[in-house]
């Protein structure tokens, strides 16, 4: 059997669709950050407006969007297992982003629990927005995406000044400007750069 010979064109369009398929691989529809956004946005903004009405329970809100999302996280997974759909290839990014998913999850159960069993909520919610920032940062240097660098800081700074925060209503304002910076307008931005790139 005859070996095929490895053209110098071939060697360069082999490289070449490695390169795309690396670039395909790092780009984010951001649809997730905008669906999780939206929702701590709402949550944030609910409370506020609950806490100066006095309508409810001060974290009545935040009730609805733990019970929100577990039932999303619960739709997630028996879409993934049950869902039908082709097994998705097993890359590097992949795998890093799926242990980094764990790590984060882990961590927010453990900072909204030590809220449930002592921690004062104002503090509580500044290690959210810690914890927040870290995971931005992360996801914009892996995906060399400078909206979500730059949101990372923001969430980072609204988390330093909501230790200062003088009370919850202002700690909620806060969360949320921190939300929309560091989630929403680069989820935003994400989905827009994927868009066009599909088109």
């Amino acid at each position: 059997m005859e070996e095929s010979q490895f053209t110098h064109t071939d060697s360069l369009r082999l490289i070449e669709q490695m390169i795309h398929t690396a670039k395909r691989e790092q780009k984010d529809d951001g649809k997730a950050w905008i669906l999780w956004g939206w929702l701590l946005f709402l949550a944030s903004v609910f409370s506020w407006f609950n806490m100066r009405a006095g309508w409810l329970q001060p974290f009545f809100f935040w009730n609805v969007f733990g019970v929100l999302s577990l039932v999303l996280l619960a739709w997630g997974i028996v879409r993934r297992f049950f869902g039908g759909r082709a097994p998705v290839v097993k890359t590097y990014t992949r795998d890093l982003y799926e242990k980094l998913n764990t790590g984060f999850f882990i961590s927010l159960m453990l900072i909204i629990v030590s809220m449930n069993v002592g921690v004062h909520p104002r503090y509580g919610f500044a290690l959210l927005l810690g914890l927040y920032g870290f995971w931005i940062l992360i996801y914009g240097a892996v995906l060399n995406f400078k909206p979500s660098l730059i949101g990372a800081y923001i969430t980072w700074a609204a988390a330093f000044v909501s230790l200062f925060a003088t009370n919850l209503e202002h700690t909620m304002l806060l969360h949320a400007l921190a939300v929309l910076c560091g989630y929403i307008i680069p989820g935003h931005m994400a989905n827009n750069e994927f868009n066009k790139e599909k088109r």
